[in-house]
């Protein structure tokens, strides 16, 4: 693991997460829950809040896409998503819906504080996110495409919004090691 930076089950477990809750909202495939998990574990995310009739762990379909990322990440299950949404508001958190909506904003122009608490709700590959649901978050993001298609499958749309998320949080202090890393080498070569 240490030749390739990857942490522990355990080091995982212990380490600070990034604020972000990703919600599922009746997601049919369990691949792709299996997927989000994987994704979540790779940005280190807080959680995954599982919705309606979207599968849950454990499930061989997860299980194959997850890659053990299932049992690395936590996650919570419930019956309705409004349940989950009332209580990622007594935590404090800013929660929008993924969806091609009337004055959604797209994704780029989303601004957040570095710490700030975000949770983003992802629904059925169908239908999306319920209106329902739409209108207890603060609003909806939306990934800009350029095609003739204008829909991602879950999976890839869960990676696009997370990247552009962790993205603002990660670079300055990447940009900083790799500028630290950059100077210590002129030092031994000075």
């Amino acid at each position: 693991m240490e030749e390739l930076n990857r942490k522990s089950v355990e080091e995982f477990r212990r380490s600070e997460k990034i604020p972000i809750i990703v919600v599922l909202e009746n997601i049919r495939s369990a691949y792709n829950v299996g997927s989000v998990f994987r994704t979540s574990d790779a940005f280190l995310l807080e959680s995954v809040y599982i919705c309606g009739y979207t599968a849950f762990p454990p499930h061989k379909e997860i299980k194959k896409t997850a890659l053990g990322a299932e049992e690395t990440v936590e996650w919570k299950y419930f019956k309705k998503t409004n349940a989950a949404i009332d209580e990622l508001r007594k935590e404090n958190f800013r929660i929008y819906s993924v969806e091609q909506a009337m004055n959604s904003q797209p994704l780029q122009e989303i601004k957040f504080e570095k710490n700030e608490k975000i949770a983003i709700i992802f629904g059925n590959e169908v239908t999306g996110v319920e209106q329902s649901t739409i209108e207890l978050t603060d609003g909806c993001i939306e990934i800009p495409q350029l095609g003739m298609k204008h829909s991602l499958n879950i999976a890839t749309a869960v990676g696009v919004v997370l990247w552009e998320f962790v993205r603002a949080r990660i670079l300055p202090s990447i940009n900083k090691e790799l500028s630290n890393k950059s100077q210590d080498v002129k030092d031994s070569k000075g």
